[in-house]
């Protein structure tokens, strides 16, 4: 089926407010290419549970389309017109399920030597998209903190070398109660900041203290989920013909209830957190691991004005079936493999946030918990220097904010 051929009754399966949203656009969507339009559906149909920023990117992008002449629409689009699609593919009902639509559509694109092409016409009209709803800047500086290496007695190597070049180093911190002080600043600044999704505390260990104004995630707070999951995923895996890409399919149709999540509270959150475990590689097994992704997946779609994320010891590395049997009970922890995991995680929880709006003026600290080690990238602050004055984390952030 061509798009031009849509009707508003084929939309029933989709969640309220994604439905009303493609109705209120639905003589727009119909002018837009089948190359094109089950990519933006794919967005579309989870709105319901996307966060703030997700939900004004998509509403921006519609309302930016639906705002163009019929010949500058066709001139939009006119790259993606030429984009050639199967049968199959036309066959497939890419209205209900357009994220597999998308995997197929990519496969097809690479056996026809179409995806240079289709990456080419992706990347220019993203680049219009962006000069004409271009991002908002943030109502206050963003302010990302790193903690790292909890559990480590002494780590000789040298720490935050990918940072140091960009901001300023402490070697003379005064580590008491350095983790309540972060949090207590966080949840200020949260309190002093309202906005929906917009201040996170991301833990690979058991949360500490809890705050009303916070996003609060944790590696153990999901223990029975990731559980569910490994068990899940073992009884699939077990299955004939089951290869990589159908373990993904699957995973991707899982529901949070599937896995034994209560979605009454907060369904956007939970949906997050189902994604985190079911998108992610490792982060079923490993803390590390699932801290990184969790801090790079809240970047990129919460878009926060704080993210306070701390890195925990992860378990050792043993045979897949083991882990993913989980057979060890307590298994072994790997406490300076970790503090180097955490370390270029710190780096690249820096990296993604200066792919936001306000990057000029964002703030990045980075702490080795309980040392003396501390790292901040600021515009207040100078770059690539070494500070050996005593001071505490209080004093650091109030520097590093202005």
């Amino acid at each position: 089926m061509q798009p031009s051929n849509l009707q508003p009754e084929q939309f029933a399966h989709y969640p309220p407010e994604a439905r009303k949203l493609v109705l209120a656009h639905l003589d727009t969507l119909r002018q837009l290419p089948l190359s094109f339009l089950p990519n933006l559906l794919r967005e579309v149909i989870d709105y319901d549970y996307k966060f703030p920023a997700e939900r004004s990117a998509i509403d921006n992008e519609l309302a930016t389309i639906s705002s163009l002449s019929p010949g500058d629409l066709q001139k939009c689009f006119r790259g993606f017109a030429q984009i050639s699609i199967s049968g199959d593919l036309e066959l497939f009902d890419w209205i209900n399920e357009p994220a597999r639509f998308v995997e197929l559509e990519s496969a097809y694109l690479w056996t026809t030597l179409q995806q240079d092409t289709f990456r080419r016409v992706a990347m220019d009209y993203g680049e219009r998209l962006a000069t004409a709803a271009p991002q908002e800047m943030p109502a206050a500086a963003r302010l990302g903190i790193a903690i790292i290496g909890k559990g480590v007695d002494a780590y000789d190597g040298p720490l935050f070398r990918n940072l140091r070049p960009h901001g300023t180093y402490f070697r003379q911190v005064n580590p008491q109660n350095g983790l309540a002080l972060l949090l207590a600043a966080v949840a200020a600044r949260a309190g002093a900041h309202p906005v929906p999704y917009g201040h996170w505390y991301i833990d690979g260990g058991s949360q500490t203290g809890q705050s009303p104004h916070l996003t609060c995630v944790s590696y153990r707070a999901l223990d029975s989920v990731r559980a569910a999951l490994l068990k899940n995923m073992q009884a699939e895996l077990s299955q004939p013909g089951m290869g990589p890409e159908e373990l993904r399919a699957h995973l991707g149709r899982l529901q949070p209830s599937d896995v034994g999540m209560d979605e009454s509270v907060d369904p956007i959150l939970s949906r997050f957190q189902l994604k985190l475990l079911t998108e992610g590689s490792g982060t079923q097994i490993f803390s590390t691991t699932f801290a990184q992704w969790a801090a790079r997946e809240a970047l990129r779609r919460a878009q926060p004005l704080t993210l306070l994320v701390r890195f925990t010891p992860r378990q050792r590395q043993r045979p897949l079936n083991e882990l993913l049997s989980n057979t060890h009970a307590a298994p072994e922890l790997d406490f300076i493999g970790s503090l180097v995991d955490a370390d270029m995680g710190a780096y690249y929880h820096w990296i993604n946030q200066q792919r936001l709006s306000g990057a000029p003026q964002s703030v990045f600290l980075c702490w080795f918990e309980e040392h003396q080690q501390a790292l901040v990238v600021s515009p207040t602050m100078p770059r690539g220097v070494e500070s050996t004055s005593a001071i505490d984390l209080g004093k650091i952030l109030e520097l590093a904010l202005g």
